[in-house]
């Protein structure tokens, strides 16, 4: 009889013991999907958010172009890169410059104390940066669909730097 109550405990020990591992692979589960669902719902809000300022920021139609994304997406089944960019400086202003990079999407990029800036190994100012250098952008979209630049790294023309890629 005593036996018998040993087995049965063991056997509800090894039935609790997979219930709570069921439980712990289900949460890390849900866990990962939520992450893949922040991370979406954030590429969606910076492309949101960058055609509802395009005309701010680069002087386009002043309705903006939220009734045309409706009718034809300018980027079908993709969004556009927040947090980077790869391309040619077109414009600078005071604080802060315009990148055409790939498919001639332009960007505004924004500079604040603490960015980084250089060329190969050696830190640079924002004012040794002139239209036409090539440069590679990583930062954190803003609200009005601008990237705040953490470090800006650019390159010569006689750099060997890899073609901007065209989507497919």
């Amino acid at each position: 009889m005593n036996e018998e109550k040993q087995i049965n405990k063991k056997i509800n020990q090894d039935i609790l013991k997979w219930v709570i591992i069921g439980l712990l692979i289900f949460a890390i589960m849900l866990l990962i999907f939520s992450i893949g669902v922040f991370v979406g719902e954030k590429k969606a809000e910076f492309s949101c958010r960058w055609a509802e300022n395009y005309h701010k920021n680069f002087a386009g139609p002043r309705q903006g172009f939220r009734k045309n994304w409706q009718e034809n997406p300018p980027f079908p089944g993709d969004f556009i890169e927040s947090h980077g960019i790869v391309g040619e400086i077109i414009e600078i202003k005071e604080n802060e410059f315009v990148i055409k990079g790939k498919d001639n999407i332009e960007k505004l990029i924004l500079i604040t104390e603490e960015t980084l800036i250089q060329k190969g190994r050696n830190e640079i100012k924002k004012e040794d940066l002139k239209a036409g250098d090539l440069v590679v952008v990583i930062g954190s979209p803003d609200k009005e669909g601008k990237i705040e630049a953490k470090l800006i790294r650019t390159f010569d023309k006689n750099d060997k730097m890899p073609p901007i890629p065209k989507r497919p």
